[in-house]
């Protein structure tokens, strides 16, 4: 609807430029300005990565606890599991040992871990060579998570993106984002409610 009304307002109407509002308008969401400027170690990736896109929700848990389930993207993506998981549940618990992280480990499914700090962020970049980075383009996405008072704080996630060239590109360009949009934000609302609930436990236990 705001696309549509928006094309409208300023004249285009063809198919491409409402792809390409539809682009803008998942360019970012949940993230204050100030955040876009924070450095995210995806930053320090060489690339010529020509677009970013930023995910942001808050998280009334420690930052321990949302670091712990953020290592549970090893085995699963935590969005849309009938779209992205071959129809597999994303596990409801806490795996033990997936918070033994290394460099190279693959993280949901398409992405290999290239960076972390425990309790901080994790950086994974697409697998090279593979159908979904022909397709997609060379993608690497950080999780950042921010200490804001105790028992919350903010998850941050940055992507950038190189797409493929020609026309594959032009269209990746005009729908990956919206797409994106609609995944992560899946993902990142779980993964705020598995960290919530696990945190609600945590502290009950301490209480007993």
């Amino acid at each position: 609807m705001y696309g549509e009304a928006y094309t409208c307002r300023v004249g285009v109407r063809t198919p491409y430029a409402r792809l390409m509002v539809t682009a803008m308008i998942g360019d970012s969401w949940g993230v204050e300005p100030a955040e876009r400027e924070i450095p995210f170690p995806c930053d320090r990736l060489t690339g010529d990565f020509g677009s970013v896109y930023f995910r942001g929700v808050t998280v009334h848990a420690s930052p321990p606890t949302m670091f712990r389930w953020l290592c549970q993207l090893r085995v699963a993506p935590y969005s849309y599991d009938w779209i992205d998981n071959w129809g597999h549940r994303s596990p409801r618990h806490l795996i033990p040992g997936l918070e033994n992280l290394k460099i190279g480990q693959t993280m949901m499914t398409i992405f290999n871990l290239s960076d972390f700090e425990k309790d901080l962020q994790i950086t994974c970049r697409i697998k090279p060579g593979t159908s979904p980075s022909r397709l997609f383009g060379d993608v690497v996405v950080s999780y950042l998570i921010v200490p804001r008072r105790d028992c919350e704080c903010r998850l941050l996630a940055k992507l950038r993106v190189r797409y493929p060239r020609g026309a594959l590109g032009s269209l990746m360009r005009a729908v990956l984002p919206a797409g994106d949009l609609v995944m992560m934000r899946r993902q990142l609302l779980n993964l705020k409610r598995f960290a919530e609930i696990a945190e609600c436990a945590h502290s009950a236990s301490l209480v007993e």
